[in-house]
């Protein structure tokens, strides 16, 4: 299913089909409901001592079943990179911000944060970095949770059940939408 759904969106002559698809046909609504309970969106550096960290993550989700969906490949020709990964954003279980050096996640946060609430978004940071000075902002979103503050790729390793799995899927939990009575 879901390389059926990523079938359909590719190609622009299909679109309109995938939309009437998407109306009128239950198994897509599946897909995209299997899809947003799956994928696992990771944001961060993609320095070359950064993306090992995010490699280490994205590797260990994927052994947990999860879809990690790590954005270094080349943007849409037809989106911006913010607009990209807020696409990416509104498809994700939890989201997973390593903002630790900072650079266009700021940009990424402001964008998703405010406007995405029922999708948990959990902070990592190296311990001997502090957050940029503008995200004090972010911890008043019922949907982002503490910082965790790691030291290395083997921390992590040793630590993503209880402080990224078991945090975002509780925090998951907390802000999803109640049914309509």
């Amino acid at each position: 299913m879901l390389q059926l759904f990523f079938l359909c969106v590719q190609d622009s002559g299909s679109t309109t089909q995938f939309v009437h698809l998407l109306i009128t046909n239950r198994e897509i609504r599946e897909a995209i409901d299997t899809i947003s309970a799956k994928v696992v969106l990771i944001l961060g550096r993609f320095t070359e001592r950064r993306k090992k960290v995010l490699d280490t993550i994205k590797n260990e989700l994927r052994r947990r079943n999860y879809l990690p969906v790590l954005f270094d490949f080349e943007k849409p020709t037809n989106r911006d990179i913010t607009e990209t990964v807020s696409t990416l954003a509104h498809m994700s279980r939890f989201i997973v911000a390593d903002i630790t050096e900072a650079k266009s996640i700021p940009q990424e946060l402001q964008t998703i944060v405010p406007h995405l609430l029922s999708v948990p978004i959990v902070p990592l940071l190296q311990v001997e970095e502090n957050e940029y000075a503008m995200y004090e902002h972010f911890p008043r979103y019922p949907q982002v949770v503490e910082i965790y503050y790691y030291y290395d790729s083997n921390d992590i390793l040793q630590s993503i059940q209880e402080q990224v799995i078991d945090r975002a899927e509780q925090k998951a939990k907390e802000v999803a939408p109640k049914p309509a009575k």
